[in-house]
């Protein structure tokens, strides 16, 4: 057992990176998502938060007020922001998901790297455009996947890398909620106008990532996906405020089939409201042994329990507990760390866009699946 789980180990190398060089960063979009970047930002020393913009009036102001940000600039747009700080060296994009797209673009165009949150944007043909303005700057874009930094899901990574289970062929996993469509910060996260996916998007490009990146992620082929929305239309759903049931326009339920290259096939689905604790652990199964991921009540970004693998060691079926991993540290804090230290290099993106692309054609592809009522191919242009 042991010699097992010691070829999982790993071995941390220090970034050698100039601590005395300020990086000048703006936000844009201050809603509630963005005051984890502000919190996360000030926690970095060589960090001076420069500029905020946002499009509701006195939004941005009050942000900086409430976190404390003394002699910021406020602007009321993306582009505003952008053209009236020359110097400023990168932006968190923290607006609504319609609008990842274009603010990020705009921002790449104008030589500024970009911390993107997720999801990466609301279709394919937004995150190909991405990725074109981003090979066009040359300047570094991380996507916001900071479950990426849980030691536990390294760990899920390393176990697959080790080749302990062989080739993998299936996968399984999803998450949700019993009963959580986010609403209490308004309506973004449910019209169709700012949030263009639901639940899809919100948890769904987590749980595919964990186990994507896990496996190497690998091209997207064909999807057979569903979509429903039972939960959000209901006027119940929201105490207080049953208006919000008319404004629900997206996702709240979503489920897929999907094959990768490499014969690997991966069944998902998440939810914001299911009348279930949890949909169910994820598995990942390879020819030489499967492991279990055990799943979370409401999706955290990391595991529900100690991770086992089930084998055979000399012909006799062995399960391994794989301990739980001491995180060492805040995983939004390291997502933010980690876009600095790059900018700073000009090093890798520690969540690069030629990997979430993939993310997004799922998501992209679940969602034309369901609403053509059949398969689909995934075709990712060049980029």
């Amino acid at each position: 057992m042991a010699g097992i789980l010691d070829r999982f180990k790993e071995t941390l190398e220090e970034l050698n990176v100039d601590s005395t060089r300020k990086v000048k960063v703006g936000i844009i979009g201050t809603g509630w998502i963005a005051e984890a970047h502000a919190n996360s930002y000030k926690q970095c020393p060589d960090v001076e938060i420069v500029a905020l913009a946002d499009i509701i009036p006195g939004k941005a102001a009050k942000f900086a007020a409430d976190n404390g940000l003394e002699g910021v600039r406020i602007y009321g747009s993306d582009r505003e922001l952008i053209d009236n700080e020359p110097d400023i060296d990168a932006v968190s994009v923290c607006t609504y998901n319609r609008q990842h797209a274009p603010c990020t673009i705009y921002a790449l165009e104008h030589g500024v790297n970009v911390l993107l949150e997720k999801p990466m944007c609301v279709t394919l043909e937004e995150a190909v455009d991405i990725c074109r303005a981003e090979k066009a700057s040359g300047k570094v874009l991380s996507i916001g996947f900071q479950p990426r930094f849980d030691e536990n899901m390294k760990m899920v990574k390393r176990i697959v890398e080790s080749g302990e289970l062989g080739d993998v062929y299936y996968i399984q996993t999803g998450g949700g909620r019993r009963s959580g469509i986010p609403t209490p910060y308004g309506t973004s996260f449910i019209e169709d106008k700012t949030a263009g996916i639901g639940a899809l998007a919100d948890i769904g490009c987590y749980s595919l990532d964990m186990v994507l990146n896990a496996v190497g992620y690998p091209k997207p082929l064909t999807v057979t996906g569903i979509t429903t929305d039972f939960f959000g239309k209901r006027p119940e759903t929201y105490p207080g405020h049953p208006e919000y049931a008319e404004k629900f326009s997206v996702d709240d339920f979503a489920a897929a089939f999907i094959r990768l290259e490499g014969g690997i096939t991966l069944d998902f689905r998440i939810s914001w409201a299911m009348n279930l604790d949890t949909p169910g652990d994820t598995i990942i199964l390879g020819t030489k042994a499967g492991m279990r991921i055990p799943s979370t009540e409401c999706w955290n970004g990391s595991i529900g329990g100690p991770l086992k693998i089930y084998t055979k060691i000399g012909g006799v079926e062995v399960d391994t507990t794989v301990p739980e991993q001491d995180n060492h540290g805040d995983n939004f804090d390291k997502k933010i760390r980690s876009f600095v230290d790059a900018v700073k290099t000009g090093g890798a993106a520690p969540v690069p866009s030629s990997q979430i692309i993939y993310n997004q054609a799922i998501i992209d592809g679940i969602a034309r699946s369901a609403k053509l009522g059949r398969e689909v191919t995934i075709e990712i242009p060049e980029i």
